[in-house]
């Protein structure tokens, strides 16, 4: 593999999704986010709802509907745990990156793509800093914003752990852990193109 791959981790309103945009309109290189929730439904034969309520959360559900046949994820069954809607998504996440560049919002695809030389990003910031933008975007008080941020970030931290085996945030687990407070959405794309480029993991 010679192209770019970036996967971005990121604490829940710190802009993470903002800045894999930023970095998709700079190098040209297309973000994958919810777009996994539909490749791996459609290449699994599971409705696209299944994965969207259970999408980057740790439990076992059951399932009352599903659509087509299931292939290699075991169709003779009436649920689906968090292993096997982890190898589908990982799946997924493998072909897009042998295909070409691409950059990856959470998911663990740091984890999946480990193999492969990747530039692996976390994005952070303040939590005061992600309050105000959690309750602005979500049209909710500051006090509803932080409960809601503290229940996403350990829904996230509880999926990468228990599916990976190792520690969500932690810094040694990234290439480049960053606070886009600092340099803004925009600024903190050019700084990661920056550091890939100086590193020869962004082409």
């Amino acid at each position: 593999m010679n192209h770019t791959i970036i996967n971005i981790g990121r604490q829940f309103g710190s802009g993470g999704r903002r800045v894999a945009a930023a970095l998709s309109a700079r190098l040209g290189i297309p973000v994958y986010d919810n777009e996994l929730i539909v490749e791996a439904a459609q290449k699994s034969g599971f409705s696209k709802e299944i994965f969207e309520k259970r999408d980057e959360h740790k439990s076992l559900f059951t399932l009352l509907n599903f659509v087509g046949t299931l292939n290699d994820y075991g169709g003779g069954e009436s649920y689906l745990n968090d292993n096997r809607l982890f190898k589908i998504q990982s799946d997924v996440i493998l072909d897009l990156a042998k295909q070409g560049p691409a950059i990856f919002v959470g998911r663990a695809s740091d984890y999946v793509l480990r193999e492969m030389d990747c530039l692996d990003v976390f994005i952070t910031a303040p939590l005061e800093v992600r309050k105000k933008d959690v309750a602005e975007r979500e049209g909710i008080s500051l006090e509803e914003a932080e409960t809601l941020i503290a229940r996403r970030d350990r829904d996230r931290e509880s999926y990468y752990n228990y599916l990976t085996f190792g520690q969500w945030g932690v810094a040694s687990n990234y290439d480049l852990c960053v606070d886009s407070s600092i340099l803004g959405i925009e600024g903190t794309a050019d700084f990661i193109i920056d550091f890939g480029r100086r590193c020869g993991l962004v082409r």
